[in-house]
């Protein structure tokens, strides 16, 4: 960002007079870094990737929807990763981040809320978290990191 005076206005008479929305400085902002733009694009086709990983998992693998049944397959060590929406409640994504320590399990923070991971799973309802307990065709065990 660069500044330059917009003209000399030391008398208060061409103050008053100018607009209140224009600002006695003229500046340039330079248009941002392709850097971010990168990350932004990277992101989304993680994204994508996860979906279409999740959607393969639907189709050919074993997992359980839902706060519960992710507990228990967590207490009885069958979920080998663990997704969890963004707003899923703290108090419960803790506990089943704390359940996962213990197994030994990884827990991926997926991107959208629980809608679009619902909408990933290729259901028509709201999915807060999901285990998978067994990938099928997917590969999205080793594609995705465990802690995110």
């Amino acid at each position: 960002k660069t500044c330059f005076p917009f003209g000399h206005s030391s008398s208060s008479s061409s103050q008053s007079l100018s607009p209140p929305h224009r600002s006695k400085n003229f500046c340039l902002i330079s248009p941002p870094s392709p850097a971010k733009m990168v990350t932004a694009k990277k992101t989304k086709k993680s994204h994508e990737g996860v979906n279409s990983r999740l959607a393969l998992v639907m189709k050919s693998g074993k997992y359980t929807l839902g706060y519960k049944s992710v507990l228990k397959s967590l207490r009885g060590s069958k979920g080998k990763l663990i997704l969890i929406s963004s707003n899923c409640p703290p108090l419960r994504r803790s506990e089943i981040e704390y359940y996962a320590m213990l197994a030994k399990v990884g827990v991926h923070h997926y991107n959208g809320n629980n809608v679009d991971l619902g909408t990933a799973c290729g259901k028509y309802f709201r999915v807060s978290c999901l285990s998978i307990v067994d990938p099928g065709d997917s590969d999205i065990i080793k594609s995705i990191p465990g802690d995110e």
